[in-house]
């Protein structure tokens, strides 16, 4: 069978209703509001209640870009979910969401690539549509980081919830569709970016919970891996195409911290405007990040049919990720 061309059909991202400012981060962290956004460019964050999880905000975006693609539920062939905070252990978010979605003919399971997650789960969709295994693959990244964060500690305030999520389909072959990827991983730098304790290596204990060792720890994780992996994915995902950096028309980051683009689009080559930058609204909101990021900039007319568009994602393992597509979304459903 000649591979199919594949593309986004349909989009949307969820994030919860309370709303975090800087203003009210002060009291938890006490730092103050303003040397907050000049050092992140985090205006405000989204956070769930103690009541939601993970897949409570991971439903309802994929239910509208079900809607907005036209598509049924029952009509979805798999559902892959990237996130480092799932509801239980087992069983995976994604059978849970499959379970309350309805897609009773879809199989369903978790990606865990941290903050590359979203990237890594579309190239497993994409290859799935691309070789004809299914017809209709929903790919969602969704993560509630909050319930795992000391609010008193500093990096608390670069964070926050939400959910994203695409449904890739066959496209015209006349299009590009997505184009190719670039997953790249350092386990040997893993323990820079971790969460200690509650898995088979540290199981949850009193003195687990007493010593603090089911937060998120971010020892050595640093300016130097963000910009080298973002610089570094993108250079090879394109050197896997046709293309160049004058090629593309917008870049879509992992929204880690608003102080990145700047100099990494310097050392790129590239205006600065070329980064698609959410983070202020949103903060970081890990594998919810970049499917986020890229509904905002659809519905904010940033993104033309036919544009040139770049992924890039990076965060624990260490792992990163790059993907190059050409947009071929267009609004079907009501």
């Amino acid at each position: 069978m000649k591979p199919r061309t594949v593309g986004i059909t349909g989009l949307s991202a969820y994030v919860p209703e309370r709303v975090v400012t800087n203003q009210d981060m002060e009291r938890f962290t006490q730092t103050p509001g303003e040397w907050i956004l000049r050092r992140t460019g985090v205006v405000e964050r989204h956070i769930c209640t103690e009541e939601q999880a993970t897949s409570d905000l991971a439903v309802p975006a994929a239910q509208m870009a079900l809607t907005d693609a036209g598509v049924k539920p029952e009509e979805v062939d798999f559902i892959l979910t990237a996130t480092m905070t799932p509801d239980r252990l087992w069983p995976s978010t994604a059978s849970t969401i499959q379970g309350r979605l309805g897609a009773v003919n879809a199989g369903a399971c978790d990606l865990n690539a941290a903050c590359s997650g979203f990237v890594y789960a579309l190239a497993v969709g994409t290859q799935m549509v691309r070789v004809g295994l299914y017809n209709r693959v929903l790919v969602i990244g969704a993560d509630v980081i909050s319930k795992f964060l000391d609010l008193s500690h500093p990096n608390a305030y670069l964070f926050g919830d939400g959910a994203g999520a695409v449904l890739l389909e066959p496209v015209s072959n006349a299009e590009e569709g997505i184009i190719d990827f670039a997953l790249c991983s350092d386990g040997n730098r893993g323990d820079i970016l971790q969460l200690p304790a509650g898995g088979s290596r540290l199981p949850t204990s009193h003195r687990t919970l007493e010593e603090g060792l089911h937060i998120p720890l971010m020892e050595g994780y640093d300016f130097e891996f963000a910009s080298t992996a973002v610089m570094d994915s993108i250079k090879k995902v394109l050197a896997k195409t046709a293309y160049t950096l004058d090629d593309v028309g917008l870049v879509i980051p992992h929204q880690a911290n608003g102080r990145l683009f700047r100099p990494v689009a310097k050392w790129l080559g590239i205006p600065v405007e070329k980064f698609f930058i959410s983070i202020g609204r949103y903060g970081n909101t890990v594998a919810a990040s970049v499917p986020i990021s890229l509904y905002e900039a659809a519905r904010q007319g940033r993104l033309k049919k036919g544009d040139l568009v770049v992924l890039t994602a990076f965060g624990a393992g260490l792992t990163w990720a790059g993907a190059v597509l050409r947009w071929t979304y267009e609004k079907r459903g009501s």
